[in-house]
């Protein structure tokens, strides 16, 4: 009896993970064995870099308020402490594009923090 291959399952198998590999350069993108290993590692990165990004933008958000205060004499630290006591509940994202587009809502808000923390 001849041997079976599943030949259609396994070309459509590998044509999937090459499809995975578009843009890859040379034989990334062209062998199978060397697909699969570039396709793997770029799946794993993947998810780590989604985690790294919320970290980065939280520090980018922290650095940008910093340098909001700092014209107010209050350094970050001080500023959160102040927003804490005063009540406000905005997050670092808000706070960050309130400084940027529209210093005078924020020096409003800087004001409250201040109050607050005497």
């Amino acid at each position: 009896m001849p041997r079976s291959t599943n030949a259609p399952a396994s070309r459509k198998r590998r044509s999937n993970r090459l499809k995975k590999a578009r843009g890859f350069r040379g034989g990334r993108s062209k062998l199978f064995r060397t697909a699969t290993e570039a396709v793997d590692r770029a799946e794993c990165m993947a998810t780590d870099h989604r985690r790294t990004r919320k970290r980065d933008f939280r520090r980018l958000w922290i650095a940008r308020i910093s340098a909001a205060v700092k014209p107010f004499d209050l350094n970050y630290s001080t500023f959160m402490n102040g927003l804490n006591k005063a009540g406000i509940e905005l997050n670092r994202k808000m706070l960050s594009e309130i400084a940027i587009h529209d210093p005078a809502g924020f020096e409003g808000i800087v004001n409250q923090a201040k109050a607050a923390l005497n």
